[in-house]
Order: C-alpha cells, then structure tokens, then sequence
C-alpha cells in the first residue's frame, strides 16, 4: 500500500516538473517490466543491507576468528573502501563490456564472495573476500539506479526513483535486524550465506530480462583512476586510524592526510586538463549534479553515522538485546517510506522540489534537536517516535533531491552520474561513522573527567560500618558503583553532544538549496529524446 501511494505520488511530481515529451518511449525495452523491477531491486537492497547487516556481529566474528577489537572493524571498512574505489569506473566499464554485462558479473560475483566470506576462517580471508564483495557491490548500485530510469518512460520515472529509494534508504535500517536475528538463532556466517539464494534468483531475472546499453570504445583515465582510489584509500585509513593514534600528533595520520590530499589534487588536474578524463567535464558543468552530490554527502553522514551511533547506545545505555535495539531502528524506515509518498504529492501540488528538500532538512533537525534531549531514563516510546520524524525527514529529502539530479541530465551521463551520487553517500557514510566514532570515544574521556571532579570522597562514608552493613557492600563495591554511574552519564552526555553537532551540520546544508536549480520544462524534455534500445 505504501509503495504503491509513493509510485503514484511521486509520477504525478514528475509531471509538474516537466511536460509529458512527445516521445514516452523508455531507453530500455524489457519484455517484463514489473519483473525486472524486482529483480533490480533485489540486487539493490541486497548489497545495501552488507553496508550495516554484519555490524551487530562483529563481536562473535571476533571470538571466532581470534580478531581484536581494532582489527575487526576491517571486515565492516574493507567493504567500505573496496567499493568506494571501484564505484568511480563503473561508467567506464559500462561503456566498454556493456551493461548488461557488468551488472550479471556484479550480482555474480557478491554470490560467490558472500559465500567466502561464510566459509572463511581467518581474519585476513574475510577482510579478502569483503574487499571482493564491495568491488561487486560498487557496480550494483548505480547500475541499478539507471536501469529503473533507462526501463521506464519519463513518466514512470519518478515512481521508479521512488521505488528504488526505499531500497537504498531502508536497506541499511533493515541490516541490523536481520543481522542481529541470524546471529543469535544461527551463526554469525549466516549474515553472508543469506545472499546466496536471493542473489541465483536476482541473476536468474537479469539474465533473462536485463537489456544492455549500447558498448562504446572508450579509454580508462588510468591516472585518473590511480589517483582517485589512492585518494580514497588514504583519506579512509586515516579516518579508521586517527583515533587510535591520537590524530595529527602522529606522523602515521599526517603523512596518510598529505598522500590523500595530494592524490585528491593531482585527480582534480587530470579531470580538468586531461583530454578524456574519468568522468566527461560536462557533468561539471551540471549545477543540479554537482549540488546533489554535495547533497548526499550530508544525507550519508545524516543517515550512516546515526545507524553507527543508536545501536552502540541502545546495548550499552538502555540495556537492549541485539534483536530489540534492531527493532528499534525500524520506525525511520517506516517514517522514510510515508515521506517519499508525501514528498511526490506535495510536488504535484506544484510545490518547488526545493522547499520539499528544505522541509525535509528542517524535520530531520528537528528530530535531532530532540534527540539533544534524552535521558538514559527514557522508555521505547521515545526513540520510536524520533526514528519516525527522522525517517520522514530523510525520505522528504531523498526523492526530490534524485529527481532534481537527473531532471537536467542526459540519458548518456546517467550511469556516471549515479556514481558520483553513490561515491558522494558512501563517502559521506564513511567520513560521518569515522568522526562520531572518534568524538564519542574523546567527549567520554573529557565528561568522565569533568563529572569526576564533582563527586564527593566516598571513602569515609563507605568505610562506615553502619554504611556498610545497610546498603552491604564494601568500600571498593562502592567506589565502582560510583565509576559506573559517571561512565554511564559520560557516554549519555557524549551523544547528546554529537546529536547537537549534527542537527547543526544538518540545518547548515538549508541554505546551500540555492545553488539548485529548477529544470527548464523545454530543456527537460529534450534531454529524453533517445533512441529505445530493444533487447531480443
């Protein structure tokens, strides 16, 4: 019911952004629409739910491959960094082996890596096969995107941006639930077994339905390509490292911020000077691209660093099971899903796309307003109502934002500039979970501290006899009661502070709406005049 309100909410958007054009044939013919939809979107939520589902079992994962703590987080930034590296060559590959091509190679390959992972035994196999699975995973993602814009005619568009949104959007939500309750009923392996059915089933679909681009001759920007993953992967083993070696006080952190700020510079020389760079300088010159980009990385801050952040709090404050604080979790996919159908009507009515972004912006720091609030006293229903306002805020923000992105864009750009919105929200998730992570541990050493510094010597009370025998406990019995009631505020302080520096990051990005732009109903309409590839 809801997705079906959504698709007819957010067609009807599309509608008063530009006319309906004169040809309404999609780029991509497909026999079976309906059933290629679904089995994009299994490949879709699919490697989505790998970004979040093996989370909540790290800590088995580390018991039975003998990891430590600092060492079992490669498992979740491998996955990160692989992917993040191979997102930018998906257009490049696209062009060259066909699209088609790519995506059955993507789906079948996770298949396989997912599989290694399960049956892995150390701690450098699973970190391997994850690297192999979020080179997969790369790909699926903005191909996914641009099959459900190439298969559907302009005025399918926006239900299919929708559709494929609450994947995206939900995925990530949904990962914790599933990975917390395969974990406890069976085994931490069974977090990577589980994509081995849906993912035959997806490649069954594809193969069978997915049409292909036409392949095109095209040169891979080599030093482009070097200079971008070296980027990428200096910058995100600074963000893992940095709080272990106390930041910019150690040369290891200084040195892999130089090598990433220089491979990051001498990627943007080769872009603009170079003769056929990565990405086709006309991409830059598309002021409704480059601002959503830009866009995304604070929706993946927003959306990645609160699902690193209220799991940790539920066990470790509120005392919640794995399973329950998944649960927990669910009321923001809820609350996406109604808020991407309101978005489509509230667009139909004729409102700018841009005050929906706004509006969305504005509920989503509201919540964490709210959120600046909590006590560890608090009961369920308090983090169920926030997660549906966060969630709403979110979806408000999430299908205007990609209509507004492609409404300008070619139809020949679209694979590449899904990858740059994708490589923006994973960068945006990697950066947001790594600072979090990193202001959480030193605000709880700092508030520790502080609070500390105002409790009275209990010594001569708990020495006490009467004192003693009444509440019965020892001295040192009470000292660490006391210890354990500061670390337990220190902690609750140290979210409410990151909760306050997000809603700031987050109302901070309203203004930056000016730099969208509306696209020109004529202009719109042009950009879809293609040619319809038929796939026999």
């Amino acid at each position: 019911m809801a997705s079906a309100a959504v698709t007819r909410a957010t067609d009807d958007a599309l509608a008063t952004l530009t006319p309906e054009p004169v040809d309404e044939r999609p780029a991509l013919y497909t026999r079976n629409r309906p059933l290629l939809t679904i089995g994009v979107m299994a490949a879709t939520v699919m490697q989505i739910l790998d970004s979040t589902i093996a989370n909540v079992a790290l800590p088995h994962m580390q018991a039975s491959l003998g990891a430590t703590a600092d060492t079992i987080t490669w498992v979740l930034t491998s996955y990160i960094v692989a992917s993040a590296v191979a997102i930018p060559i998906t257009g490049w590959l696209a062009d060259r082996i066909g699209s088609r091509n790519l995506f059955l190679s993507a789906v079948f390959g996770f298949v396989v890596a997912s599989m290694l992972c399960g049956l892995a035994t150390s701690l450098p196999a699973i970190v391997a096969f994850r690297m192999l699975q979020g080179i997969a995973a790369a790909f699926m993602s903005p191909l996914s995107q641009t099959v459900m814009m190439d298969i559907n005619p302009r005025s399918k568009q926006a239900g299919a941006m929708a559709i494929w949104g609450q994947g995206v959007m939900v995925g990530p939500i949904l990962g914790p639930v599933i990975g917390g309750w395969l974990t406890d009923n069976y085994s931490w392996r069974w977090c990577f077994y589980v994509n081995v059915p849906v993912g035959i089933a997806c490649f069954a679909i594809l193969w069978a339905l997915l049409p292909t681009r036409e392949i095109k001759e095209r040169k891979l920007d080599a030093f482009g390509f070097t200079a971008l993953a070296v980027a990428i992967c200096a910058f995100q083993v600074m963000l893992d490292r940095g709080q272990s070696q106390d930041w910019f006080h150690s040369w290891e952190i200084i040195i892999e911020s130089a090598v990433a700020a220089i491979a990051a510079w001498c990627f943007l020389v080769q872009l603009f000077t170079a003769e056929r760079p990565m990405f086709d300088r006309e991409l830059l010159g598309n002021r409704n691209l480059l601002t959503g980009v830009g866009f995304m990385l604070v929706v993946g801050v927003l959306m990645m660093a609160t699902m690193a952040l209220l799991p940790p709090m539920l066990q470790g404050l509120f005392n919640y099971s794995v399973f329950d604080a998944g649960l927990l979790l669910v009321p923001r996919g809820i609350g996406m899903v109604f808020a991407m159908a309101m978005a489509g009507r509230l667009m139909a009515r004729g409102i700018d796309p841009r005050a929906v972004v706004a509006l969305g912006l504005v509920v989503a720091g509201a919540s964490l307003w709210t959120m600046t609030g909590w006590t560890v006293m608090m009961g369920a229903s308090n983090f169920v109502i926030t997660g549906l306002v966060q969630g709403a805020g979110l979806g408000l923000v999430f299908i205007p934002l990609n209509l507004m992105a492609f409404a300008t864009l070619g139809p020949q750009f679209r694979t590449e500039g899904a990858s740059l919105l994708n490589l923006s929200r994973n960068i945006g998730g990697s950066v947001g979970i790594s600072v979090v992570t990193a202001l959480l541990a030193r605000n709880i050493q700092t508030n520790h501290e502080v609070l500390g510094s105002h409790i009275p010597d209990l010594g001569l009370q708990a020495a006490d006899p009467i004192v003693s025998s009444t509440l019965g406990t020892t001295t040192d019995q009470l000292l660490m009661m006391a210890d354990g009631l500061v670390n337990q505020q220190a902690a609750m302080i140290s979210y409410l502070d990151i909760f306050k520096l997000m809603m700031i990051l987050t109302l901070c990005a309203v203004p930056l709406l000016v730099l969208l732009k509306r696209p020109p109903a004529a202009a719109a309409g042009a950009k879809q005049d293609a040619p319809a590839v038929h796939f026999d």
